[in-house]
């Protein structure tokens, strides 16, 4: 990926995520170059659909809606079933706390209701 591919890709996420004009290439420059396409993502061990399941629990723990907004889609895309997502958010409950799950279920109903 050249330059201008990444800036690209830096600004769609940046879009995505709400960031201040300011910082925005330089943010985007740093998640790209740590997170995706180069970083943490690309790494060999964990194929994109696995990764994607880790991702949507630990953001549901979290208590994380607007990043897990934005990988439960990415998910759908890395072949992660509605019902495979459901069940991680539903473990949630048990090692996250229930709150965190409800909140979790919120959103993969927005998310999934996109989709419809």
């Amino acid at each position: 990926m050249d330059e201008e591919e990444k800036l690209k890709l830096a600004r769609r996420i940046t879009e995505a995520l709400s960031t201040p004009e300011e910082i925005r290439d330089d943010w985007g420059k740093m998640i790209v170059e740590t997170v995706l396409p180069e970083g943490v993502w690309s790494r060999e061990g964990l194929n994109a659909r696995d990764r994607s399941l880790i991702t949507i629990a630990a953001l549901t723990a979290l208590h994380r809606p607007n990043e897990l907004r934005l990988h439960l889609s990415r998910g759908r895309h890395n072949g992660l079933s509605r019902d495979e997502i459901c069940e991680v958010i539903m473990h949630m409950a048990i090692y996250g706390g229930f709150p965190v799950a409800v909140e979790g279920m919120a959103v993969a109903k927005e998310v999934f209701d996109e989709e419809s």
